[in-house]
């Protein structure tokens, strides 16, 4: 399996994050994740690392706002370059203030405009986030395009994740939607559907497709009711307009298992089966897996083994996406579990 990974995701290593109730903590989503992964895939007879292609700005503007992706190029310089007595944190960008829905004027200042384009507190931007992010989608891109080449899957090692990224706003350790460039990417090809397995709502690429009818998106997440991004993910969202039907969301309750999450997943896959999906492309968080220190799921790696066989059976060729997991002792091993069901998953 061609695996694509940079390691510029090095440049982006946020010293903190602002959690729940404001406590300021170590950010969970650090460079040891993606060397954590490579070094397992390099335990393998079967996993060939490539450096990615670069693809240019027209793949990433095709589903994000050009006024996001120009603020996410500049705002950490812009941030240096504020001359205050302030006692700023200087490190990171973070914004104090976030409109309400209603309320979408785009300020001048700085601060006014990281409040509008950053969603939450768990997305600082640092010097070398952009261009991290930038290495990350053309991991996903590298990874498409040897998937539309007739591979039967291939696996984009990339760091920062990206299914929180709306069309205009980073979030949830997320800056650009790698799979949501990605399935835009494959669908001007092959009829594309989405499937999203990070613990966490995939609210990003719902954002991005929710009112289109040509890729498929589902997402099998935590409940938001409970858990992170509390505002979208509910069963009831199922698209707007032309996209209305061709979103599906399937949340979870706390302490979901194997044989539970199995049955969400038989019914996801039914979807893209109905949909006449040519190529399914999966946002593959591990935070699903139990003790992850971010997730409340109780699958277990045999789960992990399950689900990608169940996915795999479908015989549709996969372009499989980093997102989430931050239990790192367990993260490559993980990686790998899934990942082999595709591997040894013979052509249809």
């Amino acid at each position: 399996m061609k695996i694509f990974y940079s390691d510029v995701h090095f440049q982006h290593n946020p010293s903190f994050e602002i959690f729940d109730g404001g406590v300021k903590v170590p950010n969970f989503e650090m460079p040891e994740r993606a060397e954590r992964i490579l070094h397992a895939l390099h335990q393998t007879s079967w996993a060939a690392i490539h450096n990615p292609d670069d693809f240019g700005l027209e793949p990433i503007l095709a589903v994000h706002d050009a006024g996001y992706i120009d603020f996410l190029s500049s705002a950490y310089a812009e941030w240096q370059m504020i001359d205050t007595d302030t006692p700023y944190e200087k490190d990171a960008l973070l914004p104090a203030s976030f409109p309400p829905g209603k309320w979408r004027h785009i300020p001048k200042t700085l601060l006014g405009r990281a409040g509008y384009y950053m969603s939450d507190l768990s997305a600082p931007i640092t010097a070398g986030t952009y261009p991290a992010a930038l290495a990350a989608v053309n991991c996903a891109l590298s990874a498409a395009e040897i998937v539309l080449a007739g591979e039967k899957s291939s696996f984009a090692l990339s760091r920062p994740p990206g299914h929180h990224a709306g069309k205009a706003n980073c979030g949830g350790y997320c800056y650009i939607n790698n799979a949501a460039v990605a399935a835009n990417w494959c669908s001007r090809h092959r009829k594309t559907a989405l499937l999203d397995i990070d613990y966490h709502c995939g609210n990003g690429t719902q954002d991005i497709f929710y009112d289109r009818s040509d890729v498929l998106t589902i997402s099998i997440h935590a409940d938001p009711d409970d858990e992170y991004p509390y505002f979208c993910g509910y069963s009831d969202e199922m698209g707007t307009g032309n996209g209305t039907g061709y979103h599906r969301n399937f949340p979870l309750p706390s302490g979901t298992d194997n044989k539970h999450y199995l049955a969400a997943l038989g019914q996801a896959l039914e979807l893209v089966n109905s949909f006449d999906a040519e190529l399914l492309v999966i946002s593959a968080g591990m935070d699903l897996y139990a003790g992850d220190p971010l997730g409340k799921f109780n699958v277990t790696r045999d789960g992990i083994r399950q689900i990608g066989a169940q996915i795999s059976s479908l015989g549709l060729p996969c372009l499989i996406v980093m997102e989430g997991g931050y239990n790192n002792a367990a993260l490559g091993e993980n990686i790998v579990t899934l990942l082999e069901t595709f591997e040894n998953t013979p052509p249809a």
